[in-house]
Parts: C-alpha cells; structure tokens; sequence
C-alpha cells in the first residue's frame, strides 16, 4: 500500500518543490494551502500517512491545527516544519504529540529519514485502530439479549447466576453464550473479556457476584 504525505503549507513554490521530491521517492501526496483547507478536506486514516506542517502558517496556525485533530481523534503524526526554531513552541508541539520538528531549509536526507519514521509509527495506532472498529464491529451484531449474556459473563458472573438475573433457564443461557463467543470470534472467556477491555465495557470484568 503506497503510503501518502500530507502538505500543509502557505508557501507555494515550497509545496510544488516537496510534491516533486516526495513523488520522486515513491510516496502518494496531497497538498493544502491552508489548515482550514486541510480540516474541510480531512483525509482518511485508512493507509499509512503523515502530515508536514508549517508551524507559522497565515490563518489557523500548525499547533492550532494540531489541537483540532486531537480532539477530533485523528491518529495521523505531525512533522512540523519552521522557518527558524523556536524552543518553546518546539517543546510545546512536542509534548503535543508531535513526530518531529524540523527546521527550513531541510536537507532532503532528513527530511525522507522523518516521515519513515513518522509512518512507521502511524503503523501502530492505525492497526490498533482497525482492531477496534472490528470488534466494535462483532458487538454491534449481538442481539439485544446476547449484549445482556455478554455485558454479565465478561464481569465474571456463572450460567446461574446469568440465568437468574435475566430470568430465563441455564440452557437458555449457555446457548447465548456460545452464540455470543461465535459472533465475536473467540474460543475463551479470557478472550473475550481481553476484547471487552479493548473498547471499554469490561471495567467490572473479573468480578463475581
């Protein structure tokens, strides 16, 4: 899958001068002139990407930016780009989050050395990400009884008990929960207790009644 870098910078003649380089060295590129343009045209996180971004861009500034995009859960990691180094706001970007910081000129070594580093590492939350989409996925399938048998076995609570609290039989409840286990893909309970955690309904897991 060809991995894609994103450019947000005010300075055309720069922008064109990246998007040759990086379509050179084999990468997929999309270019905004803006953040706001950016943030209107948000990308999908479905292949591995980067965002190179203009600390001091006119308008909607680069850690603005990069406040936004965390608060809408993007996963995407950041290379800023700036015309001289500013340690504070350096610093600030990186406690931010931010894959890198480098400053105008950038040699075009350190500059493809970055992004692989930056995508290598947008690897991680990007798979982590589908996983979860997939399993929210599996409990989106239960049934409204088979989400009850689910929510009360990943909390540790026996067939009995189960069938007590929701009024039915144990057989009853036992053919719940094998449907349950089919549907999320999962042989075991402490698989699909692990799964619960993973998307945060397995808080009181553990615990018998």
């Amino acid at each position: 899958m060809q991995a894609c870098v994103h450019i947000v910078d005010d300075d055309t003649s720069f922008r064109t001068a990246l998007e040759r380089l990086l379509s050179q060295a084999g990468y997929e590129v999309a270019t905004y002139p803006s953040a706001l343009h950016f943030l209107i045209n948000l990308p999908s996180e479905g292949i591995p990407s980067c965002i190179l971004l203009d600390v001091r861009i006119p308008g909607l500034d680069g850690p603005t930016l990069q406040k936004r995009l965390a608060e809408l859960g993007s996963t995407l990691p950041i290379i800023f780009l700036t015309g001289y180094l500013d340690i504070p706001a350096t610093v600030g970007v990186i406690k931010a989050g931010a894959a890198d910081v480098l400053t105008k000129p950038v040699s075009s070594i350190d500059l493809l050395q970055a992004i692989e580093r930056a995508i290598a590492h947008h690897e991680g939350p990007r798979g982590l990400k589908s996983k979860l989409d997939m399993v929210l996925a599996h409990v989106a399938r239960l049934t409204p009884r088979e989400r009850q048998v689910f929510d009360l076995v990943i909390r540790g609570k026996p067939n009995k008990q189960v069938a007590r609290d929701l009024g039915c039989t144990e057989r009853t409840i036992k053919a719940h929960r094998h449907r349950v286990m089919e549907k999320m893909q999962v042989r075991t309970l402490p698989e699909l207790v692990s799964l619960a955690e993973r998307i945060g309904v397995a808080s009181g897991a553990g615990q018998t009644a």
